[in-house]
C-alpha cells in the first residue's frame, strides 16, 4: 500500500466509523464502498488502498470491533 493509501485509510477510517455502527456484514459492506469511492473521488485508485492489505473489508471490521471493544485508537 502505497504512504498516500495508507494515510487515506487511517484518516477514513478515524472519521468514518461511528462508535454507533455495529460489526454485521451490511455495515461492513456499506463502509467498505463508501471508502473506495471516496478514495476515488480525491484521485486514489483501489490498488492504492489495497496493495499490502489482506482485505480492507477486515480492515474496517477489526477497527469496529477494536473500536466497541474500548481498545485504544
Amino acid at each position: 500500500m502505497s504512504t498516500r493509501g495508507v494515510n487515506f485509510l487511517d484518516q477514513w477510517i478515524s472519521n468514518n466509523v461511528p462508535e454507533t455502527v455495529g460489526a454485521d456484514v451490511i455495515s461492513v459492506a456499506e463502509l467498505t464502498q463508501k471508502l473506495f469511492a471516496d478514495a476515488k473521488a480525491v484521485g486514489i485508485g483501489d490498488v492504492e488502498i489495497e496493495e499490502d492489505t489482506v482485505s480492507v473489508y477486515n480492515t474496517i471490521l477489526d477497527a469496529i470491533v477494536h473500536h466497541d471493544a474500548g481498545l485504544a485508537d
